[in-house]
């Protein structure tokens, strides 16, 4: 008996510990240099502290910011700041902060990285740009509703973006070791203060989502399994201006765009298109 619960003891303080390593590479910084391909012209800049990439529309008045998912950087942006540029639009890509060229001594899942999309929303204005929509892809999406709350753009593209950290660990845990896995998950979310600073609460995007007015597309695959349709329909839900809903058939936690291109081009430009009135 002794033995086992000798076992027992220390099967569970090595879960534990895999979950805190689990946690620790969850949130290291991703640094690196990043170029942008040379054949499209984009120009360097920095907005405030955060690394972007500049594809000018000439004479365009209406932009767009980019922003990645987590663990990558703005190149994985760069075609749809092509097609953007093509269509009228002047498009800047972002690092998010730990990611790329921009700093950070963490991630920390849209909090710190929302000071990000402020920063590229503020750059933009200052280049005369009237109209302002952001386009984020998961990790992207959480930042442009997250901090001190959604950015001051004119329209909001969120492509896979979790409603709740909760949500997002047991899933991705769920994805990695099945239902042991969603038991395990709040011994995982329960170290995010701890590592970063940042309560739960403040990583709910479904609830930032209500409080932004300008028209939202939200978008997910059909076949996400780290953030599921069902959530991506709560996401749509909650929103609290005009809204659309697309579910991407057969797509998973992937990129959109290069899932349908074709496809992708046609809504969001549609979408964009409605926004040319909107204020700046």
């Amino acid at each position: 008996m002794k033995l086992r619960n000798a076992l027992a003891l220390l099967f569970s303080a090595g879960a534990l510990l895999g979950l805190w390593a689990v946690g620790w590479a969850l949130s290291q910084p991703v640094n690196h240099p990043v170029a942008m391909p040379a054949a499209l012209g984009f120009e360097r800049v920095l907005a405030g502290g955060t690394h972007g990439s500049l594809l000018r529309a000439p004479g365009a008045t209406r932009c767009v910011l980019l922003m990645h998912g987590i663990r990558g950087d703005r190149r994985a942006m760069a075609e749809r700041a092509a097609f953007l540029r093509d269509a009228g639009w002047t498009a800047l890509a972002i690092d998010l902060q730990a990611h790329g060229e921009t700093p950070g001594e963490m991630i920390t899942f849209g909090h710190r990285e929302a000071a990000d999309a402020r920063n590229g929303v503020a750059y933009l204005r200052a280049q005369g740009c009237a109209t302002v929509a952001v386009i984020g892809q998961s990790l992207g999406g959480a930042a442009a509703l997250l901090g001190k709350g959604p950015v001051a753009a004119d329209g909001f593209v969120l492509e896979s973006v979790y409603p709740t950290i909760e949500d997002a660990v047991a899933n991705r845990l769920a994805v990695r070791f099945g239902a042991v896995g969603r038991l395990a998950a709040p011994l995982l979310y329960w170290q995010l203060p701890l590592r970063t600073g940042v309560g739960r609460e403040e990583l709910r995007p479904v609830q930032a989502i209500s409080r932004v007015r300008a028209p939202v597309l939200v978008a997910g695959g059909t076949r996400d399994s780290q953030t599921p349709p069902a959530e991506t329909r709560h996401m749509f839900e909650a929103a609290g201006g005009a809204k659309t809903l697309w579910l991407v058939e057969g797509a998973a936690h992937e990129d959109l765009y290069r899932f349908h291109p074709t496809e992708y081009r046609l809504r969001l430009l549609r979408f964009l298109d409605t926004l040319r009135a909107a204020p700046g």
